[in-house]
């Protein structure tokens, strides 16, 4: 699912903080599982009663059915401060209606929105959206990368889509860990197995820097550390960084 790849970084740097997902329909699944993997708590909201039924069979618990189009009903929605707000409804209309919605009642709180047309994009936005995935930019530049650029497409594809041992992993660094307060070189990762690929360093506003950038960065506690590696080296090193100090 595209969708779920290119969700904005500052979401998936949400932590411990929840989402708020409408619609369960062609996109929703992808994102809620992508969410979950991440460790992020996902509520899932929908007007159609075997779309929550798909959700709770497949393990979100918080799964509510109800019509969002009624404003009355969105109000009284578990929303909490810092919840993240995402519109994956199917019928862009409906996300578009949606938005105007949450944004009149939840003025603070973060939206995001997909949209799989260039009209939806720019009315979701005027509707108060904070980040629009544009699934017709997604698929164009798709298109552009597998005509341009065939191998590296298919490298990426192929760690996007599971099909060897070898996976992406977004890690937060968490208090307490020996790397706080180190500098990037002083870092051995391949000793643990794992390839680092960037960082998203919350003192510099949550944006993206790949390791080619030569830029070196002050590791800091709450900053996500991107890698490649087996799925158990991975698992291994997210353990290995929880501890105070480096393993000799």
């Amino acid at each position: 699912m595209e969708a779920s790849l290119n969700l904005d970084h500052e979401l998936y740097a949400a932590g411990e903080k929840r989402v708020i997902l409408f619609g369960y329909g062609k996109f929703g699944p992808a994102i809620a599982e992508s969410l979950r993997r991440n460790g992020t708590q996902v509520v899932v909201v929908d007007n159609e009663g075997h779309h929550r039924s798909r959700a709770l069979e497949e393990g979100f618990d918080e799964a509510i059915l109800m019509d969002v189009t009624d404003d009355k009903k969105l109000e009284s929605l578990p929303v909490r401060e810092g919840d993240y707000l995402i519109c994956v409804m199917d019928d862009d209309h409906m996300n578009v209606f949606l938005v105007l919605s949450l944004r009149g009642i939840y003025p603070k709180h973060k939206i995001f929105a997909i949209s799989d047309s260039i009209y939806a994009t720019s009315k979701l936005k005027m509707a108060g959206a904070d980040k629009v995935i544009d699934l017709y930019t997604i698929s164009a530049n798709r298109i552009h990368n597998i005509l341009t650029k065939p191998v590296a497409t298919q490298f990426l594809e192929g760690f996007t889509t599971r099909t060897h041992e070898y996976s992406f992993r977004e890690i937060r660094i968490p208090e307490g860990s020996f790397l706080h307060g180190k500098m990037l070189d002083e870092v051995d990762f391949r000793k643990y197995g794992v390839v680092f690929i960037g960082m998203i360093d919350v003192e510099l506003g949550n944006s993206f820097i790949f390791a080619t950038t030569g830029v070196q960065h002050k590791l800091d506690s709450g900053d996500i550390i991107v890698c490649i590696g087996r799925d158990e080296d991975l698992e291994r090193f997210a353990k290995i960084i929880a501890l105070p100090e480096e393993p000799s």
